[in-house]
């Protein structure tokens, strides 16, 4: 009888753990976002844009990373052999997608060769290769020529078939899923583009949307997929390294998502 009217008196305090079990569980499945950071611009650099949210948020980054040194396309490869250097091979580049080091002399549009990847499709805007967003360094890196050929002007999103020698990159009809360690990188330089160009200098206002196949619209997909990759791929020593030298030696600018990778949370 003891025995009985324990299990009874037990059932309501095992469901609620249960409950709370559950609950716990299903939090999991959902990344927290990213950690607060400190950075030595904030007080400086980032000065007008730290403890703002939102619009306002947006707006001061806006303001802040706008004043740039602009490179020719033709610059473009020079500086690339600097801001991507395998830190192993000073005569190599990382390739963005497939990981894969690359001599830098191998520059160009054959097989074999790395060309200049437009990780905001240009056609996304019809910016092309124009002065500004056309050679922004901080969405263009180098690139297998038929990697980046097979990833065209496709949106980002995730699923699909193996890109060949793409490093586990996946590929659809209407999207492409870089390999796992580009995934951050790749969400960080979107939002960079849709901070930097907001249509008050000539170019189309670039926003990420929620859709697929966006075209020649100055959009794209899927923003919470690239919310989600800046979470799961937090900066990386290379990624940080890559925005100092563009700051330092030759846009004079930062992606303020490298130094502050929650503020996506923040503004989106």
């Amino acid at each position: 009888m003891l025995a009985t009217t324990r299990i009874r008196r037990c059932k309501p305090v095992a469901l609620a753990i249960a409950a709370a079990l559950a609950g716990l569980t299903a939090a999991t499945l959902t990344a927290p976002p990213a950690a607060a950071t400190t950075t030595a611009y904030d007080t400086t650099y980032y000065r007008d844009a730290v403890g703002k949210t939102g619009t306002s948020l947006k707006s001061s980054l806006h303001t802040i990373i706008s004043s740039q040194t602009k490179l020719s396309y033709s610059a473009v490869w020079n500086a690339l052999k600097a801001t991507d250097q395998d830190p192993n091979n000073s005569n190599n580049v990382i390739l963005l997608y497939s990981g894969e080091s690359r001599s830098k002399s191998l520059n160009g549009g054959d097989t074999g060769d790395w060309n200049r990847e437009h990780v905001w499709a240009k056609s996304h805007g019809d910016f092309g290769e124009a002065t500004g967003p056309g050679t922004d360094l901080h969405h263009l890196r180098p690139s297998d020529v038929r990697v980046n050929s097979i990833r065209g002007n496709l949106d980002f999103d995730n699923g699909g078939s193996a890109v060949t020698n793409g490093g586990g990159s996946l590929v659809d009809s209407d999207s492409f899923q870089p390999r796992a360690a580009d995934r951050g990188d790749v969400a960080r330089m979107i939002l960079y583009m849709a901070v930097r160009y907001e249509g008050d200098d000539g170019f189309a206002d670039l926003e990420p949307n929620e859709r697929v196949g966006n075209g020649s619209n100055p959009h794209i997909g899927k923003l919470s997929v690239l919310k989600a990759w800046n979470e799961a791929d937090p900066p990386s020593a290379f990624e940080e390294k890559r925005n100092q030298a563009i700051y330092d030696t030759y846009q004079h600018n930062r992606n303020p998502f490298i130094d502050h990778p929650e503020w996506v949370e923040a503004i989106w």
